[in-house]
């Protein structure tokens, strides 16, 4: 398969309205946890991560307009791009309650009259929520590969912060509050990655898998959660470093969509533990969890943008870096970057 490489990134963010905004907050652990309009199962103010935008839009225009940005800051650093290349649209999975994106046709025509698209762009979606890009990265790949494109865009936009997701998840008790240590916090966000052939980060493995044992999955024969024996992402893991010709005592650093709930600090430890061969130096873990929520679709692209910018920047622990991310439906994904000396 022919190679891809990471070559800019976008974001908006709850810490910033740009890429370096973003990753400088999110390296010096600020957040964007704030109180929102929605009510806690206490009756207090539910905290969430929202972006403050300039003006109080709502609904699929919200995201249209969190997505404009994210765009238009990938196009501000290589501007010749814009003249021919793919959109793979991350959304949020179609079953989840309140997603904040019914009709993707609808959203991507309002995207393009809000970021003032080319007409006849090539637009692909991509609807399995937090692993959506890795996915993306492989329809990217088999793009740039077959030459379809000269760049792809992988871009992520989602929100859990619409009045159907929060009464679901409060009635889950998921999510974070003076009652459950155990939850996650709401966020938004939109990030944009430009694929090409050249680039400061190069795709070397990615790996999918599904865990059969996912978050509460209630599948055991009295009705009980099988036991996590991090089996899904353990799979994702091999088959990426197997595929970069890596093993984990070589990747320098990961980064990882732990979005607060205990089971996916489990699955990550269960999945190092069983591919540890010998002593393994100390590992970084980041995770844009701590700075913005749980922000579904967008994770993916706004990982690979933190590791573009730390390498851009020199402040990486090293090279390679494995990034991971999973759902609640217990699919799985990791891809294994290098970078790419004097890109």
């Amino acid at each position: 398969m022919s190679a891809l490489h990471i070559r800019a990134a976008g974001m908006v963010t709850a810490v910033g309205l740009d890429c370096a905004s973003s990753a400088a907050a999110m390296r010096a652990r600020l957040d964007g946890f704030a109180e929102t309009r929605f009510l806690g199962p206490g009756g207090e103010w539910l905290t969430g991560a929202p972006v403050p935008l300039p003006r109080n839009w709502i609904g699929t225009k919200r995201l249209a307009h969190l997505a404009a940005g994210a765009i238009a800051d990938v196009f501000r650093k290589i501007p010749k791009a814009e003249a021919d290349y793919a959109l793979i649209l991350c959304l949020a999975e179609k079953t989840r309650p309140g997603s904040p994106v019914r009709d993707a046709d609808a959203f991507v025509r309002l995207l393009g009259e809000v970021a003032d698209l080319p007409g006849g762009i090539k637009t692909h979606i991509v609807a399995h929520g937090r692993p959506s890009g890795f996915v993306a990265l492989t329809r990217a790949r088999r793009l740039l590969a077959e030459g379809k494109a000269e760049h792809v865009l992988i871009l992520g936009v989602d929100s859990y912060l619409t009045t159907l997701t929060i009464a679901h998840y409060i009635a889950e008790e998921r999510l974070l509050g003076p009652d459950n240590a155990n939850g996650f916090i709401p966020g938004e966000a939109a990030a944009a990655v430009l694929c090409s052939k050249s680039g400061p980060l190069r795709l070397t493995g990615l790996g999918l898998a599904r865990e059969e044992a996912f978050i509460y999955n209630g599948m055991d024969e009295d009705g009980i959660d099988r036991p996590l024996r991090g089996d899904g992402m353990t799979r994702a893991y091999d088959t990426a470093m197997e595929e970069a010709n890596a093993d984990l005592a070589h990747v320098e650093y990961r980064i990882s969509d732990l979005i607060g709930e205990s089971y996916w600090f489990k699955q990550t430890a269960l999945a190092s533990l069983r591919l540890e061969r010998g002593r393994t130096a100390f590992q970084d873990l980041w995770s844009p969890g701590e700075n913005v929520g749980n922000v579904g679709a967008a994770v993916v692209p706004l990982m690979l943008g933190m590791a573009l910018t730390a390498t851009e920047k020199g402040y990486v622990p090293g090279s390679p870096v494995l990034v991971e991310a999973s759902a609640d439906d217990g699919a799985c994904g990791a891809a294994v970057l290098h970078e790419v000396r004097g890109a």
